[in-house]
């Protein structure tokens, strides 16, 4: 097993940039790549569900982790996204991002089919025996259809090659109480942007977050002043960010938003990959008068 990356702090889920016939755009992802290193983050995840994961072919997702690698060049680290449906797929997908330089791989629980906690005990145990990198949990029970109860979990921390949770479950109460199961045995970090400050609070390590990559510096400046004591300025900082968190997470959620807001603010996203659907113009003037409010336009 490698050595463990330090898993804390503000891990970006980073987009996956295209051409606008669909192509991945190799050069995009190294400007948005160095951008975000630029603003001070923790880590960088790769081919996750905002870097459109589910829609990348298993060579794209190869390249794509490759090419952040190397922009990073060890500065920080890198997390491959290598969910798949099958545990032999899984593993190869893990084996892919071992091969070109990831740190970490984090993987959902497969989906499509809903698992007992046995057959999902054992894919994560599987995997973990099959690849040489750690392996950080993805517990998403709204796309993946299974949820990761608290008490899995736990039994999932004991496993050797395990080394974080990304929880990105609407309930708060779930994450409070796998950190008190399991809170000393592997890093457990939100994956809900609305959730940051008040998971910090509950001892979570830090976040993956889709906002990262359109206010990086904002919850870097969040995660250090939470971690100096000033509690007063960690809050006002979420407040202020959730007025953008919301299209992340509701309406209308998925990766668009993101892309949408990266494009306004000028860098190279591109379109969401098919069928993935775009925004309306009211969202656009919605999230354009939000980036307006945090500054980051000119109105």
């Amino acid at each position: 097993m490698q050595t463990r990356p330090k898993l804390r702090g503000v891990v970006v889920a980073i987009v996956t940039p295209f051409t606008e016939d669909g192509k991945l755009d190799e050069v995009s992802l190294k400007r948005i790549t160095s951008y975000l290193l630029g603003k001070g983050v923790h880590g960088i995840m790769t081919t996750g569900g905002n870097g459109e994961g589910p829609h990348l072919l298993r060579e794209e997702k190869k390249v794509v982790t490759q090419i952040v690698v190397e922009t990073v060049r060890g500065q920080i680290p890198v997390i491959a996204g290598t969910a798949a449906c099958s545990t032999m797929e899984t593993i190869l997908l893990t084996k892919d991002a071992a091969e070109v330089g990831a740190d970490a791989a984090i993987v959902t629980p497969p989906f499509y089919f809903i698992l007992p906690d046995n057959c999902l005990y054992e894919h994560y145990e599987r995997l973990a025996a099959s690849v040489d990198i750690p392996v950080i949990v993805y517990n998403n029970p709204l796309y993946t259809g299974n949820n990761l109860r608290p008490e899995l979990i736990a039994k999932l921390a004991d496993i050797d090659g395990i080394i974080g949770l990304k929880q990105s479950n609407a309930d708060l109460g779930q994450l409070v109480e796998v950190i008190r199961l399991v809170g000393d045995k592997i890093s457990i970090l939100t994956g809900i942007d609305s959730q940051f400050y008040p998971s910090l609070c509950a001892g979570s390590k830090g976040i993956f977050s889709t906002a990262a990559c359109i206010v990086p510096q904002q919850m870097v400046d969040l995660f250090n002043a939470f971690m100096k004591g000033n509690h007063k300025a960690a809050s006002a900082i979420h407040m202020k960010l959730q007025s953008l968190n919301r299209f992340f997470e509701y309406d209308p959620g998925y990766v668009a938003p993101c892309k949408e807001a990266l494009i306004m603010l000028g860098l190279p996203a591109g379109p969401v990959r098919k069928p993935l659907p775009h925004l309306t113009e009211q969202h656009r003037t919605q999230i354009r008068q939000a980036l307006s409010d945090l500054g980051l336009l000119n109105t």
